[in-house]
């Protein structure tokens, strides 16, 4: 599978942005889908997970109530809702998948990867 990631940019602290990120191929729903977030200097950090039909999401802490993360099958798509911004949440953003929910934290265990989109958070 094949991941495009955007949605982007820069925004002020308190506001909002939305991630897309487009699958190719028609398994999309065969994926477990993941958005990590890096800073320079630092290792990939997980930020939220979805099962293959979104039933189930999962959200490190501090993203929790804050992000959401969702998908539509139909349209080959992943979303992460991003309310309440705030400057430490400044970072490339990638999309992920795999086949497996197993340590779904972890971003080693995600075979595809999109090429990550930068979000900016001014204070």
């Amino acid at each position: 599978v094949q991941l495009q990631a955007s949605g982007g940019g820069l925004v002020q602290a308190g506001g909002s942005l939305t991630l897309s990120c487009a699958a190719s191929g028609r398994t999309f729903s065969s994926y477990v889908m993941g958005w990590f977030r890096q800073t320079p200097g630092k290792e990939r950090e997980f930020v939220a997970t979805i099962t293959w039909t979104g039933d189930s999401t999962y959200y490190a802490d501090s993203v929790r109530g804050r992000f959401t993360i969702s998908r539509d099958n139909a349209k080959n798509t992943v979303y992460l809702q991003m309310n309440s911004l705030k400057p430490e949440d400044t970072a490339v953003y990638y999309c992920a998948a795999r086949v497996s929910l197993l340590r779904y934290s972890d971003y080693t265990r995600y075979g595809y990867w999109g090429q990550g989109t930068q979000v900016t958070v001014s204070s």
